[in-house]
């Protein structure tokens, strides 16, 4: 579980076929202490950490993961989000995001205000009915409050902090996102097709 405010955005070293599988290379943060098979959200995907050295560590990801996430677009010198599990006395400053994508989007426009922007990102229709207006949701494994919702779109709104401290500030038109709905949402959704 993670909260989706984002720690730091690191380089990708390479991301290399390994069998069926595919190996992401990232640039380890300075201060940051990880071990073998401990969760890191990268781009908001959950990803385990299979092997690590003082300046990397390397994760996996497997055909399911490929399929339905941006991870498959990772090359050298992608720029991705990375974010720590929650632990217990941690304080929630963002959403519960749990790092599984639940589709990929794609970025249709973005409106530049004078230090903001605002960035319309579309989905499958069938996702929207998880999406609420003010409700959570997390591009790229950041955070976000839906600000406007379209016909097969939602719209966000970027702070300056948001847009210099993630990657959400270089997307640009046509650029793919990972998106994932609100887990509440979701389960909701979910119980309310099981009473029909």
């Amino acid at each position: 579980m993670f909260t989706g405010i984002i720690q730091v955005v690191m380089p990708v070293i390479s991301a290399t076929p390994h069998g069926e599988c595919v190996r992401v290379r990232i640039k380890k943060p300075v201060r940051w202490k990880l071990t073998r098979g401990q969760s890191v959200a990268v781009d908001g995907v959950c990803s385990t950490v299979i092997s690590l050295k003082p300046s990397f560590f390397e994760v996996e990801y497997m055909p399911e993961t490929l399929a339905k996430t941006t991870v498959k677009l990772l090359r050298k010198g992608s720029m991705v989000n990375l974010g720590r599990p929650l632990t217990l006395i941690d304080p929630i400053d963002g959403g519960l995001i749990q790092g599984h994508v639940d589709v990929c989007g794609t970025v249709r426009a973005i409106e530049k205000r004078r230090m903001t922007k605002t960035i319309t990102v579309t989905i499958p229709k069938s996702f929207k009915q998880y999406i609420a207006l003010k409700g959570s949701i997390a591009i790229n494994g950041v955070s976000l409050t839906v600000a406007r919702i379209r016909q097969n779109a939602f719209v966000v709104a970027l702070i300056p902090y948001t847009l210099a401290h993630t990657n959400l500030g270089s997307l640009k038109n046509g650029d793919a996102v990972n998106v994932e709905i609100d887990v509440i949402a979701r389960y909701v959704a979910h119980i309310l097709k099981a009473d029909k």
